[in-house]
């Protein structure tokens, strides 16, 4: 069956609120305020993940929330959008840039995900 008849008769999704963090650097940040119950699940399922130590389940926590919340980031007046620039934008930062994301990130899974574990 098609793409177009599988759609028909479905309500278009409304897109998800965005909300932008200004960044010590002087940057913007800007985060999508929906996730998905699957994207939910995914992350927890990376709590349960035996073979990675604490530190590499941390980082991949931090980038995976970064890469399905991140919309936009504004570094130094360029702006990255698209999941894959920004996550190699992401991978290249420095400390810094890191923990300025980090913070924006457990900011806003708390204020918009409280069921969701911060990292």
């Amino acid at each position: 069956m098609g793409r177009r008849s599988r759609k028909r008769g479905q309500a278009e999704m409304p897109p998800a609120p965005e909300v932008p963090y200004a960044l010590p650097d002087g940057g913007e940040l800007v985060l999508r305020g929906a996730l998905t119950l699957k994207t939910r699940e995914q992350y927890a399922g990376l709590a349960g993940n035996a073979a990675a130590n604490a530190e590499d389940l941390w980082q991949r926590r931090v980038e995976f929330l970064f890469e399905r919340l991140a919309v936009r980031w504004d570094v130094a007046g360029v702006v990255w959008e698209g999941q894959k620039e920004l996550l190699q934008r992401f991978r290249v930062a420095g400390a810094e840039e890191r923990k300025a994301v980090r913070e924006a990130l457990r900011v806003h899974v708390a204020d918009w995900f409280p069921d969701v574990e911060a990292p």
